[in-house]
């Protein structure tokens, strides 16, 4: 649980310790100062309080940094002239200065810290003449410059941090998005395979049931291989994903005929030329998938189909694997997930999927890098 939401007061210690604090040491100083100087006059009560009223405005310039310093320089500006013994009640002003260049920036700082520095000088110049500039003046510049140098690296510190932490969630949600996306991806070229054969299988069993009941049997026997099937490879994804640890049985081209005789057991013909050759893991997994949903588009929705060619390719440093059905009237689909997955897996190897319309029939191509292959 975060913080501020098991002390939704604590803000407010940092706030009261921004004003304790400070004034604790103003209100020490002086009073010692005071004692240990017989030429310095003692801190009255009254001079105890206006140091009191002057830090107090403190707890609200995280609200109000602009005139919190304008008002506490005042004070302290009157403070100094009323005959009380000096100290170092700069130091509130100090801090609201410092709080204004964190919120508000250096620019705003310097040019409130320049006015009331101008403003001071013209006071001190109409009351007491030329006479009253010295040193004090410079310091008084060198002053603002110091805490509007300080506050400035505070500020692009935090900025900086802050930054960084916006990065690491930025990079966190992107991580899960993919996470994300990975999942639903192997999820569908699991389960969306074995279904389109279940559903095929079911069709043909419920249409000749009546009339060839052995072959309303073997569609049916056909649907508890591709269901029992799917259900393994199921059962493997998601104990990956709960364990965290990839070790879900890595699918490859080798386990090519199984997708094979499922075209076949839905009534495709099937050809296949050329041969993959040894591939390394990750281009063989991502050719099996995409040639696994190639096939399943073909049983789901290629238009009076009855055959399927299927070319592999093998180039120095590439895999291209080509899978055409034969049917009619076929068009450039939408983008749907298992379009947008193969077209994922490719991306993610560097290599680039197309898909075309031959014939009337659809082809889906890819091209597939193999990486230390010259």
């Amino acid at each position: 649980m975060l913080l501020k939401e098991r002390y939704p007061w604590s803000p407010w210690v940092g706030r009261v310790l921004r004003v304790v604090l400070p004034l604790g040491f103003v209100l020490g100083t002086t009073s010692s100062a005071s004692r240990w100087q017989p030429d310095v006059p003692p801190l009255t009560t009254f001079g105890a309080l206006w140091l009191v009223a002057t830090a107090l405005p403190l707890l609200v310039v995280h609200r109000f940094p602009m005139p919190i310093f304008l008002l506490t320089s005042v004070l302290t500006v009157g403070y100094y002239a009323s005959g009380n013994p000096a100290g170092p009640a700069i130091v509130l002003p100090t801090i609201a200065l410092f709080m204004l260049t964190k919120i508000r920036g250096p620019i705003v700082a310097s040019i409130t810290g320049g006015a009331l520095l101008l403003a001071a000088g013209i006071v001190l110049f109409v009351r007491h003449g030329f006479g009253t500039f010295d040193v004090r003046a410079g310091l008084g510049v060198v002053w603002v410059i110091a805490v509007v140098g300080i506050g400035t690296a505070v500020r692009n510190g935090m900025a900086a941090a802050r930054a960084r932490r916006e990065q690491a969630e930025e990079h966190r949600h992107r991580m899960a998005e993919q996470e994300r996306l990975t999942i639903a991806r192997e999820v569908h070229d699991v389960v969306a395979h074995s279904l389109a054969m279940i559903n095929v299988q079911a069709g043909v069993a419920a249409h000749v049931a009546d009339r060839r009941p052995e072959q309303a049997k073997e569609a049916l026997l056909n649907i508890k291989e591709a269901s029992a099937s799917a259900l393994k490879d199921l059962r493997a994804t998601l104990a990956v994903l709960r364990s965290g640890e990839d070790k879900a049985p890595a699918p490859s081209l080798a386990q090519a005929d199984e997708l094979f005789e499922h075209a076949r057991a839905a009534g495709l013909e099937v050809r296949v030329d050329g041969e993959p050759g040894e591939l390394p893991a990750p281009v063989d997994g991502a050719a099996y998938r995409i040639l696994q949903e190639s096939l399943t588009n073909v049983v789901r929705h290629a238009h009076q189909a009855r055959g399927v060619d299927v070319r592999f390719e093998r180039k120095t440093g590439a895999l291209t694997l080509l899978v055409r059905d034969d049917g009619r009237g076929a068009v450039e689909p939408a983008p749907g997930h298992g379009l947008r997955g193969m077209s994922e897996r490719a991306a993610a190897l560097g290599g680039a999927l197309t898909t075309s319309v031959v014939d009337g029939g659809f082809q889906v191509r890819v091209d597939l890098p193999i990486e230390g292959e010259l």
